[in-house]
């Protein structure tokens, strides 16, 4: 169930609820379908942030979350997660320019 403040509670496949953080929502012209990419803020292996994305309604009527189906729709999330990476990438690097423009004036 998402609530208001951009966190989504989950039930997983052991029975626990949790609370995940939502990173994004949107509607796919090109499979006609809503997703959600959603994150527990766990972290794999190699240190990198785990991130889900299901199906879902985006009127409420249904709650459940649907997966993927196809090489298609993983490939679209796919596609808009590094989207996000690089603008937000990009962010951090003019925060950090500013920020070392200020020292070197400062």
């Amino acid at each position: 169930m998402m609530e208001d403040n951009g966190k989504l509670k989950i039930t997983n496949d052991r029975g626990e609820t949790l609370e995940c953080d939502v990173l994004f929502t949107f509607d796919s012209d090109e499979t006609n379908k809503s997703y959600i990419a959603y994150t527990d803020n766990t972290t794999d292996e190699a240190g990198n942030v785990k991130v889900y994305a299901n199906i879902y309604d985006p009127t409420g009527e249904d709650l459940s979350l649907k997966p993927l189906t196809s090489d298609k729709e993983w490939k679209v999330i796919e596609n808009i997660l590094i989207s996000v990476q690089e603008k937000v990438r990009e962010s951090n690097g003019a925060v950090n320019n500013e920020e070392s423009g200020e020292n070197a004036n400062g």
